[in-house]
């Protein structure tokens, strides 16, 4: 993490809009404190459970609102809080949970919240779905991970009694259309909103 900081100072430096050294100093404190504390607070912690209803809801929002722009959520609100920028909705991360709430959320903690309708896909909705969804992936095999974008064309409930689950069907670029069953029971990995490594 040290060194995608200073990475993240060049960058700035490049911008011509380089930090200070105090600015510098206290971020790489802050840093310092999040691996300490990160080896106290429990893995099994979910950070998004600490926030209060409203509050979640916002952040949802602004979460989903970014991730339909291509934009990482977590990059915007660390560029806000450098530029000392207002971040509207969500500005109460910054005044409230800090720097240590956030780079304690990782990709998995959203799972728990994916039923939530704010997090539900829409026909119309642009996702990428793995390959991993028709295709035995490993991770040292033959057959790697590979990221495809495509349309949400339907969305269907289905409910048999105790259980229900979501099936979606998507358009890809070329017009195959696919069948994804368990939407967010069971393959919900192998989709997200987000446009890194896909596919033209």
């Amino acid at each position: 993490m040290k060194a995608a900081l200073q990475t993240a100072f060049d960058r700035c430096d490049v911008a011509s809009c380089p930090l200070s050294d105090k600015q510098k100093e206290i971020l790489l404190q802050i840093l310092e404190q999040v691996k300490e504390s990160h080896t106290v607070v429990s893995d099994i912690a979910n950070p998004l459970d600490e926030l209060t209803k409203e509050e979640l809801q916002a952040f949802l929002e602004f979460v989903k609102a970014q991730e339909e722009q291509q934009q990482s959520w977590k990059a915007q609100l660390l560029n806000d809080w450098l530029r000392e920028n207002n971040s509207g909705a969500v500005q109460f991360i910054r005044d409230r949970y800090g720097l240590p709430w956030l780079n304690r959320i990782e990709p998995h903690h959203f799972d728990k919240y994916a039923a939530q309708d704010v997090l539900k896909l829409k026909i119309g909705d642009r996702i990428e779905v793995c390959n991993a969804l028709w295709e035995w992936v490993q991770d040292n095999g033959p057959c790697t991970p590979e990221w495809y974008s495509c349309i949400v064309i339907k969305v269907n409930k289905i409910g048999d009694g105790d259980s229900s689950s979501t099936n979606c069907i998507v358009r890809f670029n070329n017009g195959a259309e696919f069948e994804i069953q368990g939407m967010y029971e069971w393959n919900r990995v192998h989709w997200r909103r987000g446009s890194q490594g896909v596919r033209p």
